[in-house]
């Protein structure tokens, strides 16, 4: 038996019918025999229309507020799947990040984990359930909701794959890897079965915009095994490590 980190983008869980398809994905991976934890991010453009939402009424708005409206985008996709999954006969339980053990520093918009206090993680997969974990959040010493930025998500899904001891980190996207080129702009780009750390990280700081670097220099420091690969297709991803 291993253990699987999965994060799940906002477009993988852009809709009801593609969160059936998420819970479909995870659950093969519990019948496989695998644990599994999934981390999400809010669905579709969520995110931008809570900023919306917060500019209309403040040109200006207080960050540690801005972090408490955008943390609900992940909490709604979790608590979502995680009742998909239950819908299809298997235990499932979704973690906002001060559940899951998310320890952040103070810094509102872009915080650093510190720690996750995994727990509460382990005794649900332990159990035989599904853990859903919001991505993109976590909480500092004073008890305020802190987001971790651009690439949140990500770095959700590395962080837990650390300290939990993953096996391996599988990141959805909508694309099926990592391309020296865009594949959406360049037909003829080719795909890498497997790049390094480092290589990843130079292309990340190049502008692909497949994994952030944050998410990256956290997988290389802590020796989280990566793969990019597609939420909507079987094939083979990008092995980073």
């Amino acid at each position: 038996m291993s253990l699987i980190v999965a994060k799940f983008g906002g477009t993988s869980v852009a809709s009801p019918e593609r969160i059936q398809m998420v819970a479909k994905k995870l659950i093969a991976k519990k019948q496989a025999g695998h644990q599994v934890v999934a981390v999400v991010s809010a669905m579709g453009k969520t995110t931008d229309e809570l900023v919306g939402l917060a500019a209309s009424l403040n040109d200006n708005p207080p960050a540690r507020e801005m972090d408490r409206l955008l943390s609900t985008g992940e909490q709604v996709s979790m608590t979502l799947l995680a009742m998909a999954i239950e819908a299809r006969g298997y235990k499932a339980m979704s973690f906002t990040g001060r559940q899951a053990g998310i320890e952040t520093d103070g810094t509102h918009a872009k915080a650093k984990i510190m720690m996750v206090h995994n727990e509460r993680i382990m005794e649900a997969i332990e159990r035989g359930i599904i853990a859903v974990v919001a991505g993109f959040q976590g909480i500092d010493a004073n008890g305020d909701i802190t987001t971790l930025g651009r690439g949140g998500s990500d770095t959700t899904a590395v962080a837990l794959a650390a300290f939990l001891h993953a096996d391996l980190c599988r990141i959805y996207t909508d694309v099926d890897g990592v391309y020296d080129r865009d594949p959406r702009l360049h037909p003829d780009a080719v795909k890498y079965g497997r790049i390094s750390y480092d290589d990843m990280l130079l292309l990340a700081r190049g502008g692909a915009r497949v994994l952030h670097d944050r998410c990256v220099e956290l997988a290389r420091r802590e020796h989280v095994v990566l793969e990019v690969c597609s939420a909507f297709s079987d094939a083979p991803g990008t092995i980073v490590g």
